[in-house]
């Protein structure tokens, strides 16, 4: 597959785990009444248009169970709000998954004529020449830098209702992809779901809540890796005390791993960090788990002699087996306009991701293969 074409193939954001549920919808579960629960099953399978029945019984399931149980209203106001605000979320982004997106973080509080500010704009328009969308807090300040840069057809809002923050921005206000949020939970998971790359610039707790909880995410496996940039203005320390505070404290006592460092980058230069992005998807499209199994997919294979140094050189990131290179499998079937891309495939024992993202930045620095006939055709 040809670099010029891999942002128009959708990444299926797995937050599963590569979960596979059972064809037998064994795990739906019982409201507590077979004939209730016969008749949800019926009125999911009548309803389903994708083969998903068996999903939608367990939720008409679940929500049968809390209007029944020791749920106090506020709590199943909650809940019916967070998956109100989840699946408007899901239908507004769902027309622009075939575009990569980048979020952008950063203090509500920064003017238009910071350097930060300008940065931001700066920052933003370049990425939009790279074919990125924009994901902002829809707010003023950097948010309203990030938006302003990729201009209103190139940017979504994420706003949070505050009693302080009326409104979204003038470059998002208004738009079809300005989404109000009441909850920080259900906001922030659409952050990390729908960016394929995140972007802080200097700012206060909510700038450092959404850097922190990317980080703990990705390093725990419960989000996928992307490139985590954190850019201050040309001159600026910003981030280089934040990296300081990180070697000096975290590092020193032991509470992270050296190779945790690799998970973000800090640079005051513009152009290092739209490299630092474009260049995570050079060859690597993306990756998912079936069962115990890590497949990744490349736009292209890697040459058999680089692909043997990959397997040496990061040999401790395979749990068991052997790490192969291969079509897709018969898992994966389902996904279509995944089906012609090479993969890398081995058993991965789920930690240590620092490791797997310099994994990644090595894929994007082997050398492509000229042929495809020495792919294994079996796992």
């Amino acid at each position: 597959m040809s670099e010029r074409n891999h942002r128009d193939v959708p990444q299926e954001k797995d937050f599963t785990g590569g979960m596979i549920h059972s064809a037998s919808c064994s795990y739906v579960g019982t409201t507590g009444e077979k004939k209730l629960d016969d008749r949800i099953m019926e009125i999911s399978q009548q309803m389903d248009r994708d083969g998903n029945f068996c999903l939608l019984a367990e939720m008409l399931t679940t929500a049968v169970r809390v209007s029944r149980s020791s749920v106090s209203q506020a709590d199943f106001k909650l809940m019916n709000r967070a998956l109100k605000e989840m699946r408007i979320s899901s239908e507004v982004f769902y027309p622009y998954r075939h575009l990569k997106k980048v979020g952008i973080f950063g203090s509500a509080r920064t003017k238009p004529e910071e350097v930060e500010y300008i940065t931001t704009v700066k920052f933003a328009q370049r990425m939009k020449e790279e074919g990125f969308m924009t994901i902002t807090g829809a707010g003023p300040g950097i948010m309203a830098a990030g938006n302003e840069g990729a201009g209103r057809d190139f940017s979504f809002g994420l706003n949070i209702s505050l009693p302080f923050e009326s409104s979204a921005n003038p470059f998002i206000s208004k738009d079809e992809k300005l989404i109000d949020y009441n909850y920080f939970f259900t906001r922030k998971l659409s952050f990390v779901k729908e960016a394929d790359a995140a972007v802080a610039l200097p700012g206060g707790f909510g700038t450092m809540d959404e850097i922190f909880e990317a980080l703990t995410l990705i390093q725990t496996g419960k989000a996928l890796i992307y490139p985590l940039v954190l850019l201050d203005a040309p001159g600026g320390k910003y981030w280089k005390f934040w990296n300081q505070f990180i070697e000096e404290h975290l590092m020193r006592l032991g509470l992270i791993s050296e190779s945790d460092f690799s998970l973000f980058k800090v640079t005051d230069d513009i152009e290092v960090a739209v490299k630092e992005i474009v260049d995570f998807y050079k060859n690597f499209h993306s990756y998912r788990y079936v069962g115990d199994k890590l497949v990744i997919r490349l736009q292209d294979a890697i040459d058999p002699k680089d692909f043997e140094k990959l397997k040496k050189d990061f040999a401790d990131i395979v749990k068991t087996g052997e790490m192969l290179q291969c079509g897709p499998l018969k898992e994966e079937m389902n996904e279509v306009e995944l089906a012609e891309m090479p993969r890398i495939t081995f058993r991965h024992g789920r930690n240590d991701f620092g490791r797997l993202r310099q994994f990644i930045d090595a894929i994007n620095k082997a050398k492509i293969a000229t042929t495809l006939s020495n792919l294994e055709d079996k796992l």
